[in-house]
């Protein structure tokens, strides 16, 4: 007999507990590492397919450019969302900068090796999207209708 805190248990049964307590953990384990892997996914696509980045890279595809090119070369963009997104594509990985010491001090930004990795799933993503805008409109445009008929109906 075993003591489990509340009750004293048979051998057999206590070990069958413990084992399946076990795989419970390991269970847990595993789906928490899904999680933790889905999770960094989620983040990094969430990076990679934002506007602004998108935009970014296309720019810095063509080389290095200081701040005020890029801010002129993507004309949506606000001074502080372009800081914003080129911080946090620096921190990623995907773009470097480096300072010229002169005055004023001269900013400089490129892709790195992740960043030119980037361009080519950015640039088919973009193909395959100007590839099948005319079914993506034409889908929405029968989504609506469909959508519009049911509520007149409701």
């Amino acid at each position: 007999m075993v003591w489990n805190g509340y009750h004293l248990q048979s051998g057999t049964h206590a070990r069958r507990r413990k084992k399946a307590r076990g795989r419970d953990k390991e269970t847990a384990m595993r789906q928490g590492h899904a999680n933790e892997t889905c999770q960094t996914i989620s983040e990094l696509l969430s990076r990679v397919g934002d506007k602004w980045t998108i935009q970014i890279i296309r720019a810095l595809s063509a080389g290095p450019m200081r701040f005020n090119a890029l801010r002129r070369e993507i004309t949506d963009i606000s001074q502080k969302m372009l800081a914003s997104t080129l911080r946090n594509l620096e921190r990623d990985g995907f773009v470097s900068r480096s300072v010229e010491p002169t005055k004023p001090p001269s900013v400089t930004y490129a892709l790195t090796e992740l960043g030119e990795d980037l361009q080519r799933p950015v640039f088919a993503l973009a193909q395959w999207t100007g590839e099948n805008a005319q079914r993506i409109h034409a889908a929405r445009a029968a989504y609506d209708v469909t959508q519009a008929g049911g509520r007149d109906a409701a």
